[in-house]
């Protein structure tokens, strides 16, 4: 049997063999960021349990709650997706950042990346997410240097002024007001967008009363709740044979659904595209 020692040592070494695989695959860019994939404990907000190789795996997210349908609304996200976010962001010491979507893990590593001297503030529309959040990051030794709180991310939150840089890490499907009005003068966010059925990680710097967009990554995160949640609508089409497809639309269903009962009832056809992708580039955009 293993004990707490040894898994501890285990967990350093997945770590540090986690930011190297990132510092290989060109998502680490900067001293900082990898310094806080190294510092920061991943294994130590992850439900009890999660075998440590399944935690540090470059591309694997861990759902920490669903909902009664079995849905998930929070996780630990795969941790390409959080250094390319914090990479995004260009945090600097001594900024001040607000994290949308709480877990625990990405605010230690913000808190890590702006140091002492910074400041880091999660929100979390879930009381048990925030909660669970607040008691992770005291354990893991972040306790004062993340603040948690439980509000609808929505809203604005007045109390901590103006922040250099906003990340959120719950998808979203368009930016609140709420959001600019406390971002900085050249601040950036970072947001995941859905666009046609493809989210992408898009970090907008603040130019004026404008936000231009300065890079953009394809991710997946789980669906924001409160005032800037977006239902899906759904449309299955059967085929002779039983079986079904299922088209989600975000915006712009068809008005007559009707119009495709028996689409898929006609022969099979297939028409190359000719594009050829080549391994590890996404196919988001075709």
């Amino acid at each position: 049997m293993r004990d707490e020692t040894q898994d501890e040592a285990r967990a350093a070494e997945l770590r540090d063999k986690l930011a190297g695989e990132l510092l290989a695959a060109g998502y680490l860019r900067s001293a900082r960021v990898e310094a806080a994939f190294r510092a920061v404990p991943r294994h130590a907000f992850v439900p009890a349990g999660t075998p440590l190789d399944v935690t540090y795996q470059v591309d694997r997210a861990v759902v920490t709650k669903r909902d009664e349908r079995g849905v998930a609304v929070s996780s630990v996200s795969a941790a390409y997706v959080q250094v390319a976010m914090i990479e995004q962001a260009e945090l600097k010491p001594g900024m001040s950042v607000l994290e949308v979507g709480s877990g625990g893990y990405n605010a230690a590593l913000l808190a890590e990346v702006v140091g002492p001297d910074g400041q880091v503030v999660s929100v979390d529309i879930d009381p048990e997410v925030t909660e669970r959040a607040t008691a992770l990051l005291r354990a893991a030794g972040y306790g004062d240097r993340a603040t948690v709180i439980t509000t609808d991310a929505g809203h604005e939150i007045s109390e901590f002024g103006l922040f250099d840089a906003i990340i959120v890490t719950v998808g979203a499907w368009d930016l609140p007001p709420a959001w600019l009005r406390q971002l900085a003068a050249h601040g950036t966010l970072v947001v995941p967008l859905r666009m046609n059925g493809v989210s992408r990680s898009i970090a907008f710097r603040r130019a004026g009363a404008q936000l231009v967009s300065t890079s953009a990554v394809v991710c997946g995160f789980v669906s924001m709740r409160g005032a800037g949640a977006h239902v899906d609508r759904e449309l299955r089409l059967s085929d002779p044979h039983g079986r079904v497809v299922t088209l989600t639309f975000d915006d712009g269903a068809p008005d007559d659904p009707a119009l495709l009962d028996g689409v898929l009832a006609g022969p099979r056809g297939e028409v190359w595209s000719g594009v050829t992708i080549k391994n590890g580039v996404s196919f988001a955009d075709l």
